[in-house]
């Protein structure tokens, strides 16, 4: 076996020593929480996607459950196993490894797999050791993610250490040896091989949230899927987060910058940048505002987030999940109201956004795309309408960025 076989070994079978532990030596507190903690998260969803030059659309309907436990703390060590399984219930449409290329895709291919496998343990004081197949959030999800919109969520195998001992501050670190990603073992994309420091150090501040981060990804080149090792970097960067009230308006603002070059294996030279600011005012059951997004590009490559929840940037209709060569502005309005408290619903909320696209480095039209999404909660029930309207620009980067609509419809119970 060889030493990196070994150590993926260590981070998928670590978890399973929990269970020769002996259940002794457990706190009071520990000895009141449940012995196991069931995990059930079940979504039903309809997707439909009218693309150019496709002569057919795409109608997908999946289910998807994620079915797991969690185990009570023995020793400050607690277990969760969770399997993820996705069974398509329409298949007209291309879920990149069903081989139906005369419709688009909708990358939510057939999947029965591990999800997540992970010991915890909290012994060292205010730290947190996670070791396994986990999910990582890291900040908004620019830059790590779990992609959870896709019924795959992204997962990592990975060794992750988080300490609080000084107040207001949180040192976050990973080794991420694989990424797990949405398009499963089916899909040549599906799996990075990675040799990967992920940091991330915050400090609350009364007006807000600093946060300093180094994400150093290193990809192993995969022959079957060569994007893998050209998106091995080294981003560092800054980001400022928090809100304020100015009256009766709450204010809530971001802004974060960061640089990124080659690493590893990497063929390329590049050396990017990205920069965002983002201003949101909130008033009773309305909040409104503007965001400004950059993505540098040198004309071979676009500044990149491989490990990014990427649908929630650049527009839901998905058209610039990879940054192109001449990079990416992106300048959008968010609208959104929530309905005040409901007997019929817990929570009801509809956003409207708009963005325009355009080109960093050439200024280029990419066009633009229009975001509508009501969204109603009941109980451990969620319910979402969702629609994107791209239209391309004057300029077509790349085939991918052709008119597209998309719709949703989806029903999710989560315990």
């Amino acid at each position: 076996m060889t030493a990196r076989s070994s150590l993926r070994a260590c981070l998928l079978l670590a978890p399973v020593t929990l269970m020769s532990l002996p259940l002794t030596a457990q706190s009071a507190e520990e000895a009141e929480q449940p012995l196991i903690k069931p995990l059930v998260d079940v979504r039903v969803r309809y997707e439909g996607v009218d693309q150019d030059p496709f002569a057919e659309e795409a109608d997908a309907v999946t289910a998807r459950a994620r079915l797991g436990f969690e185990t009570r703390k023995y020793m400050d060590t607690s277990l969760l196993a969770e399997g993820e399984f996705t069974w398509p219930l329409v298949t007209d449409y291309n879920s990149t490894t069903n081989g139906k290329t005369q419709y688009p895709i909708v990358a939510d291919p057939e999947n029965q797999e591990l999800n997540r496998l992970q010991l915890t343990n909290a012994s060292l004081p205010d730290t947190g050791v996670t070791v396994g197949r986990q999910r990582i959030l890291l900040d908004d999800q620019r830059f790590v993610g779990a992609v959870a919109w896709r019924q795959n969520e992204q997962t990592f195998d990975a060794l992750r250490v988080v300490n609080s001992s000084v107040k207001g501050l949180t040192i976050d670190a990973s080794y991420i040896d694989q990424v797990n990603r949405v398009f499963t073992r089916d899909s040549p994309q599906g799996v990075y091989e990675s040799e990967s420091i992920v940091l991330n150090v915050g400090y609350a501040l009364p007006v807000g949230k600093v946060t300093v981060f180094g994400y150093l990804l290193e990809f192993d080149p995969i022959a079957a899927a060569p994007a893998a090792v050209r998106d091995s970097t080294s981003t560092y960067g800054l980001r400022f987060a928090g809100e304020r009230p100015a009256g009766d308006i709450k204010l809530s603002y971001a802004a974060s910058y960061a640089t990124q070059e080659e690493r590893g294996d990497n063929p390329l030279n590049f050396d990017n940048s990205y920069y965002m600011l983002e201003l949101m005012g909130g008033l009773k059951q309305w909040k409104a505002g503007v965001s400004y997004e950059v993505l540098e590009g040198n004309g071979q490559k676009g500044f990149a987030t491989p490990l990014a929840t990427l649908h929630k940037w650049q527009g839901w209709a998905d058209k610039f999940l990879t940054t192109p060569p001449d990079g990416l502005e992106d300048l959008y309005l968010t609208v959104a109201w929530t309905a005040p408290k409901m007997t019929a619903v817990d929570g009801l909320s509809i956003t409207a956004m708009y963005h325009d696209f355009s080109a960093e480095r050439t200024s280029a039209d990419y066009g633009d795309e229009i975001n509508l999404m009501a969204s109603a909660k009941k109980g451990k029930i969620t319910g979402i309408l969702k629609f994107a309207d791209y239209s391309e620009g004057d300029f077509v980067p790349v085939f991918a960025t052709r008119d597209t609509t998309k719709w949703w419809a989806s029903v999710e119970y989560a315990f």
